[in-house]
């Protein structure tokens, strides 16, 4: 069984910075891509930013300039760093994962989610 525990949301005001963690736990082979997704009220879930094993990131042109996504795959961790945070972004933010996992001599590939944590700015 994997799974991922995200954590490091809260409330923070415009311009503030917050930094959410997710650890990846269980019987894993590999990990490949991680994502951060995030999900407003009464909109669609969006991908934020998105790091590979080798470290080549992605980001919404929402955040570009502004959040920052890397990951320890030691520690089987991915961050997001968020820097100059607004109002829009306000949101539950989801860490997604591809995880490898070996059963007997055979690897299927699994897409984990997180439970998601709550980001809110506001004044």
């Amino acid at each position: 069984q994997v799974q991922l525990v995200e954590s490091g949301g809260g409330s923070v005001q415009p311009g503030g910075s917050l930094r959410l963690s997710c650890v990846a736990s269980g019987s894993i082979f590999m990990i490949k891509t991680m994502d951060w997704y995030r999900q407003a009220p009464g909109k669609q879930r969006e991908l934020v930013a998105a790091i590979t094993p080798g470290g080549s990131t992605n980001y919404a042109d929402s955040v570009k300039g502004r959040f920052t996504i890397s990951r320890d795959n030691v520690k089987n961790t991915v961050y997001l760093q968020m820097n100059s945070l607004k109002p829009e972004d306000t949101a539950v933010y989801y860490c997604n994962a591809d995880v490898q996992v070996l059963t007997g001599d055979q690897i299927h590939e699994l897409d984990i989610w997180g439970q998601g944590t709550q980001v809110t700015v506001s004044s």
